[in-house]
């Protein structure tokens, strides 16, 4: 009792980079579209670097690496708190980082030729986890909710929050693996495939805002969620799913030619 009172009071000191983001296998879906959208020059780059590791086995690195204090200046990365409305450019970037500079970091440590390979291994896992993460609306989400972590919900009669619910409540659901999960994504035309990979990284950032604008208005604290709900949004979930994959694919062909 006295370690569960403990938890409980300490649970609010946590900020949004603390708690998972799509979990892994929302994570690993991400990853495993990203590879079959590579260039044959990112596939060989990314292979030599990873070791013959795939995207999906190294896309939860982020999170794996939370509870290392040796990273936890890497913490801010994982989100960026914006107000609804108010986009990045009006907003005064934190100073220990988010997600937004943590992924232009990983770009520039990547397309440096003089980076040592131990850091271009590094940031190349991170940035396959930050692009996922940046898709998931609820990590460009209210700072005064911290992302929904505060907005407590009832989904099928299991306490959780809005962020959580995001974040993998809804996927683990349906119990499916991440191969299972990447595979049943709606299929995308070339051309739309040219049209979700367009834009910067600042741009998608401002779609997942208004994602989450629109989660916001949906829920209020303390609602109870059953299948009405997960009918209503599992296809914006299954959405940002594919357009991280997609994007985080055009990052790295990018970088790598």
């Amino acid at each position: 009792m006295k370690k569960t009172i403990l938890f409980l009071c300490l649970f609010p000191l946590l900020t949004a980079a603390d708690l998972p983001d799509w979990g892994r296998t929302g994570h690993r879906a991400i990853g495993e579209v990203a590879e079959a959208h590579l260039s044959r020059r990112a596939r060989k780059a990314v292979s030599r670097l990873l070791e013959g590791e795939s995207l999906a086995k190294v896309s939860t690195f982020g999170d794996d690496i939370k509870s290392d204090t040796t990273y936890r200046s890497f913490s801010p990365w994982h989100y960026v708190n914006l107000p609804p409305e108010t986009p990045y450019g009006e907003i005064t970037p934190n100073p220990d980082g988010d997600i937004l500079q943590g992924i232009e970091h990983c770009i520039r440590v990547l397309k440096d030729p003089a980076s040592p390979r131990d850091q271009q291994v590094f940031y190349l896992k991170l940035l396959v986890h930050l692009v996922g993460d940046l898709h998931q609306p609820m990590h460009v989400g209210r700072p005064e909710d911290r992302g929904g972590n505060d907005i407590q919900l009832q989904y099928f009669d299991k306490g959780t929050n809005l962020h959580r619910l995001w974040d993998s409540d809804m996927i683990e659901d349906y119990g499916m693996s991440y191969t299972e999960l990447a595979e049943t994504l709606p299929p995308a035309t070339r051309r739309e495939i040219r049209v979700i990979q367009s834009g910067s990284v600042l741009e998608w950032a401002g779609q997942s805002q208004s994602l989450a604008n629109r989660v916001y208005a949906s829920v209020e604290n303390g609602e109870k969620l059953y299948y009405r709900y997960r009918y209503l949004w599992w296809d914006s979930v299954e959405r940002q799913l594919l357009l991280g994959g997609l994007r985080l694919a055009a990052v790295l062909n990018d970088i790598y030619g």
